[in-house]
């Protein structure tokens, strides 16, 4: 075995890789950019060695760094993590000439199965149901419109190094191919160093089945079931869940024996990936594999009892599987959600920055040091991440936050464990796409099992708004936040020095003041009763509903956590905003509300403020998103029609394309080329 790796990787996959490694007993040693300097995975690792500047391209992805930092501190072999250079074949032949292991299939499955082309060729050649398609690399936009003509649209435009949803589009016309075309080459180059792109017809309604695959140098291959990855935004996975609630048990099995000899035809060994899509009929064709760790292994981990970061290990180390295929078993529901840093309510446009509050939900390893006014979650609840508060959130990498993951006996226990967990999941200072989260969990199509890769989009097809999200007691998060004003009341009565005849009054009736934006407001009458300070109780009745509330959390607490009505609940609930300080913002559920409790007269008088609009930006391209101004396309005084393009955003490793949405003429460039951006910045005056 091993006694020192190196991980070429950063975030959350390093982090988990390194953690595998201490339970062996084997030393680590963490590679970064200056943008990583002060990373997790930097702070995990027993060493730790400077790559270059932020941009992939002059650090993760540069190999020649790679190889020379596992030289100069000893390892004995490298860890890829996913992306990056994990399923890089020069990489992986490089690593082993130099007298390394590389902890991953050999370099000839990667140039078998890791180039897409190569790929689908393979599999054709081995009998294997395929898309049909252009898996010649095409070199020119052109080119990509006549080729997607004779498939016919609509197509799926893919760069043969591509992965996790880079360097991938969908077009349904010549404009959209023309353009998908050109984006993807360009996502691909920057992403992976190869611009190759291929083309082959877009399957409509099809569910996206992969089969983890396991196999060792002694020929030795096996399937440990199934992950469904079907909830999918911009060929993103969003929610990944093992087993799948779609297939049956013979079309698991066929699809299982399917991925073992296609792994076998290779002669893999490590951990891989076979991806499938699947029609309503349960029929399946041969996408792609991966040859790499998959970010959605944890599901797979959880139902089988495998740590697949140590599968490759022992396997990379020489050691034949200590199992076989009989002697797996499949045990609960395991579902995954994506944390992302990015904004679900502006067109999920990636948010970078400083993590000003970071507490991800109290998992069941930390039950025994938990406060006691700090109720932990049932068992069966992990967070892997990378992150710590007050870290930043670069714009140079993927937007990823955390992968949280819970582990249920069945589907629907998993679904409310994981909607408990994103209740207790505080994130401050960015955007995260949590509210979207518990809105998918709570859809009755996604409960019920009833969906396919187009889920996203037929759903939310305009966007992702607040009044997407379904709550089944909005009223709870009123009584909540009356149940904290009256707490708060009760605090500052006992303040020393108060005025003569001002003193702080606690009442039991308030007023409610549920702000909805653009001056429009939902006022409730609340009588708070029953109220008892040190044991954190109090009846709350609003109209005909009451509500029982017990919580022994503190006023500075994020999170909060107690019973109502009986039942065990997580909310989160701060006070303050920046266009009003005195108004509660209250989180359950992905539901959030701003809300103010004031005494009846108070309220009488709130009532009387005028609404202050704010300022009229129409006249102006504002950047939706922090990032680097790639390309502005239009001069001073051009007229431009609606669904031009105006300029591309580059961040997180995608291009982001603003389009003009009316008819428009442009009056003054306000931002240059290679320009950072910030959020809400103007880039164009229109006239």
């Amino acid at each position: 075995m091993f006694k020192k790796i190196l991980i070429a990787n950063r975030g959350e996959i390093a982090c988990r890789v390194i953690k595998t490694a201490q339970k062996m007993g084997i030393k680590t040693v963490a590679v970064y950019s200056e943008a990583d300097r002060d990373a997790r995975h930097v702070e995990l690792a027993d060493e730790a060695v400077l790559l270059g500047p932020a941009p992939s391209r002059e650090s993760y992805l540069v190999a020649d760094k790679i190889i020379a930092a596992a030289k100069s501190t000893g390892a004995e072999a490298i860890h890829p993590g996913y992306g990056f250079l994990s399923e890089n074949e020069e990489f992986a032949r490089r690593v082993e000439e130099e007298g390394l292991v590389f902890i991953g299939p050999k370099a000839h499955s990667i140039a078998a199965m890791g180039d897409k082309i190569a790929s689908k060729k393979l599999a054709g050649a081995a009998q294997v149901n395929t898309i049909p398609g252009h898996n010649e690399p095409i070199l020119a936009a052109e080119d990509a419109v006549k080729i997607a003509q004779g498939i016919g649209y609509p197509v799926m435009i893919k760069a043969s190094a591509g992965g996790g949803g880079k360097g991938l589009r969908v077009a349904f016309n010549d404009k959209e191919c023309f353009e998908g075309f050109t984006s993807c080459r360009n996502e691909a180059r920057n992403s992976f160093g190869d611009d190759r792109v291929f083309m082959e017809k877009f399957v409509e309604e099809p569910r996206h089945i992969e089969i983890q695959v396991l196999g060792d140098s002694q020929g030795n291959v096996l399937y440990l079931w199934e992950r469904e990855c079907s909830i999918q935004r911009r060929h993103q996975k969003v929610i990944e869940e093992a087993p799948s609630p779609f297939i049956s048990e013979a079309t698991r099995k066929a699809m299982g024996e399917q991925a073992v000899a296609l792994a076998k035809a290779v002669k893999y060994q490590s951990a891989g990936t076979v991806e499938f899509v699947v029609g309503k009929d349960q029929s399946f064709y041969f996408l792609e594999m991966n040859t790499r760790l998959q970010v959605e292994h944890p599901v797979t981990e959880c139902i089988t009892g495998l740590d697949l970061v140590e599968q490759m290990i022992r396997v990379a180390a020489g050691e034949a599987l200590a199992f076989k295929q009989e002697d797996l078993r499949r045990d609960g529901w395991a579902i995954e959600c994506r944390i992302n840093a990015e904004d679900p309510f502006r067109n999920f446009l990636p948010s970078t920055g400083r993590l000003v509050s970071y507490l991800p939900p109290p998992t069941s390893l930390e039950a025994a040091t938990t406060p006691p006014r700090d109720r932990p979650l049932p068992d069966g609840v992990r967070v892997d991440t990378g992150v710590y508060e007050g870290g930043e959130i670069p714009m140079f990498y993927d937007s990823m936050i955390a992968k949280l993951i819970v582990h249920g006996k069945d589907r629907l226990d998993a679904i409310a464990k994981m909607r408990e967990a994103l209740n207790g999941f505080v994130i401050r200072g960015i955007s995260s796409n949590i509210p979207f989260q518990s809105a998918l969990l709570a859809h009755p199509d996604f409960v019920s099992g009833n969906f396919n890769t187009g889920f996203i989009a037929q759903h939310y097809a305009d966007g992702f708004r607040a009044e997407d999200v379904p709550h089944e007691d909005p009223l709870f998060l009123v009584a909540l936040a009356a149940f904290i004003r009256r707490k708060a009341n009760e605090r500052a009565a006992g303040i020393s020095g108060q005025l003569a005849g001002h003193e702080m009054q606690l009442d039991s009736d308030y007023v409610a003041i549920v702000h909805q934006g653009q001056g429009q407001v939902l006022r409730h009458e609340v009588h708070v009763s029953e109220y008892l300070g040190l044991a954190g109780q109090a009846t709350i009745r609003i109209g005909e509903q009451s509500y029982k509330i017990e919580c022994r959390s503190r006023l500075s607490d994020i999170r909060v956590s107690g019973l109502v009505n009986g039942q065990p609940f997580f909310a989160q609930a701060e006070r303050g905003t920046t266009k009003n300080p005195l108004a509660y913002r209250i989180s359950h559920n992905g539901l959030s509300i701003k809300v103010t409790v004031l005494s009846p007269r108070a309220a009488e008088l709130h009532a009387l403020m005028p609404y202050k609009a704010p300022p009229d930006t129409s006249k102006f391209l504002l950047s939706p998103m922090p990032g680097l101004l790639a390309q502005v396309t239009v001069q001073p005084g051009q007229v431009v029609q609606a669904g031009e393009r105006l300029a591309i955003i580059e961040a997180m490793k995608m291009e982001n394309i603003l389009l003009a949405t009316q008819d428009v003429k442009v009056a003054e460039v306000l931002a240059k080329p290679g320009e950072s951006l910030s959020v809400d910045q103007p880039i164009l005056r229109f006239e």
